[in-house]
């Protein structure tokens, strides 16, 4: 009745997709789509006392086990594959009210990932706020001429998260002086100096750098200077 070879090692109830025209042997209806053997002989659900149960087709884990877990009796669902010459599960039959609540629990998780997932994102907001702060504090203390508001802007760019930039590396994240000022350096490099149109208009970007290195450097000093007392 079924293709000869080795079933699966599955524990409980099998019931198969049958891959000819197949009749039940007590009621004669058919062709059936599946049955459950008896003796060797077909059994349409109704007959094999599985006409109540639900089919729930494989591709959800977590919806298979649990509907399993909430229905009291169940049964794995087979078809022969003749070029693999094995049979291969295609889901389950289970009771009605169980998939029901198997599906309230699935759905539960998926509520309570959907939570985590907010408050993973909102403490990731807090620290980023907390360390581009700290940034911008660490700008205006090496560039105390620096205004507050350009302080604030240079470190929420060079600290975005996924970013790359250089706030994000690992000096970056100590506050290394050098990649302070290197955040700083690239802000003034593109905001007050014509590096851009440089860019622009095709010059290399090794020899736009070199012509504006002048313009950088005053800005800097004066943004380093403008925090010095007066001296003699």
């Amino acid at each position: 009745m079924v293709p000869r070879a080795t079933l699966p090692p599955l524990t409980g109830l099998l019931v198969f997709q049958p891959l000819k025209r197949r009749y039940c042997a007590e009621c004669r209806r058919g062709p059936l789509p599946l049955l459950a053997l008896e003796d060797g002989a077909p059994r349409c659900l109704d007959c094999a006392d599985l006409g109540h149960l639900v089919f729930l087709p494989s591709g959800d884990t977590a919806l298979t086990r649990r509907s399993r877990e909430e229905s009291t009796l169940s049964a794995v669902v087979v078809r022969f594959n003749r070029r693999k010459s094995r049979y291969e599960r295609q889901g389950v039959l289970v009771e009605e009210a169980a998939l029901a609540r198997a599906e309230q629990r699935c759905l539960a998780d998926a509520e309570a990932r959907r939570r985590r997932r907010v408050r993973d994102a909102r403490r990731r907001e807090a620290q980023d706020a907390l360390f581009a702060r700290a940034f911008a504090a660490e700008i205006l203390r090496l560039f105390p001429g620096c205004p507050a508001a350009r302080a604030r802007a240079i470190a929420l760019h060079a600290s975005e998260r996924g970013s790359g930039r250089v706030g994000r590396s690992a000096a970056g994240r100590a506050l290394a002086e050098g990649s302070v000022t290197s955040a700083v350096v690239a802000s003034v490099r593109h905001l007050d100096t014509p590096y851009d149109r440089l860019l622009m208009s095709g010059v290399p970007r090794h020899e736009a750098r070199r012509r504006i290195a002048a313009a950088v450097a005053t800005v800097l000093r004066g943004w380093t200077e403008a925090g010095l007392g007066p001296t003699g």
